[in-house]
């Protein structure tokens, strides 16, 4: 993505960074998009869908303050299996570490005593809005009740009930945050969705239909390398590599005489024209990259590592 001046606002701004994290599924990549405005995060039903710490941008003017939110969508809170796990945990850690507001995504069903979360959120010195999403599959007592025992537990500043999926109270979530904002220059040019390059999503995109064609292990095994990527003006061209760790996963991703491998494609390639909104040309192979997930220099390479 190049580089653009940032243009500032002619009068004082707000601007500031704001991690959402939670366990996974509770809808923390739903939320962000739906701030955003564009599909930035994989979501699907199926948990730990995002590894990366993914930024999305908003730039906007609310009661004629003008503001900049740079939200990072974070990899679920969750206990560590492989050196992968690690390293997701490692960009929550450093989203929380950046952040001026923090949004903890939680659900009815969490228990707060028990929760992942808590040691991180005790180590912050950030303001935190306790969110509570999916107030569509509950009712307001329990609603109410699980709100008074979160309250007890990280004190936030605000907290909300919303419903992601339907952006239902999303609005008055924004306004708590913005107002939680320190007043700040922009820190990216107000046109600018994101800090990630073209590819990263290419990859992401085409990751996302394996979690949705796939089942059990496998999506949670491979991993999407896009080894070539070209902007033609009619045109764009990706060659990608889809990693797995054994070679029975090799042959459930290409299928019966490579019928699953071409159902993916084609996915994959409806939503790729999608998200970039031009014709695109997809190749895909399937390589066997044993224990990737443990593998320190393969994770730096994959960019897991610094």
């Amino acid at each position: 993505m190049e580089e653009n001046p940032v243009n500032q606002p002619d009068k004082p701004a707000r601007s500031g960074f704001v991690s959402i994290i939670g366990k996974p599924n509770v809808g923390k990549s739903t939320l962000m998009n739906v701030l955003v405005g564009e599909s930035l995060s994989i979501v699907t039903s199926k948990a730990q869908t995002t590894r990366h710490r993914i930024m999305g941008i908003l730039s906007g003017e609310l009661d004629g303050t003008p503001y900049q939110l740079v939200y990072s969508d974070t990899p679920g809170i969750l206990k560590s299996s492989y050196k992968l796990h690690e390293s997701m945990m490692t960009f929550v850690k450093g989203s929380l570490e950046d952040a001026d507001v923090i949004l903890f995504v939680t659900e009815p069903g969490e228990k707060p005593e028990t929760h992942d979360a808590l040691p991180l959120l005790k180590r912050t010195q950030a303001p935190i809005i306790l969110v509570m999403n999916k107030m569509d599959v509950s009712n307001q007592e329990e609603i109410a009740r699980k709100l008074e025992e979160w309250k007890n537990v990280i004190e936030p500043v605000h907290a909300v009930v919303i419903s992601a999926l339907h952006s239902h109270n999303v609005d008055s979530l924004m306004r708590y945050i913005v107002d939680l904002l320190p007043e700040h220059p922009f820190y990216f040019p107000d046109d600018e969705l994101t800090d990630k390059p073209e590819r990263f999503f290419a990859s992401e995109i085409i990751r996302e239909k394996i979690f949705l064609i796939y089942r059990q292990e496998v999506p949670y095994s491979s991993e999407v390398v896009i080894q070539e990527f070209k902007d033609r003006d009619d045109l764009l061209v990706i060659m990608a590599d889809i990693l797995v760790e054994r070679e029975s996963q090799k042959g459930i991703i290409i299928g019966d005489k490579g019928s699953m491998l071409k159902k993916l494609g084609i996915q994959a390639r409806q939503s790729l024209e999608s998200f970039f909104g031009k014709k695109v040309f997809l190749e895909t192979r399937v390589k066997v990259d044993p224990d990737w997930r443990n593998n320190e220099l393969r994770l730096k390479q994959l960019g897991y590592k610094e």
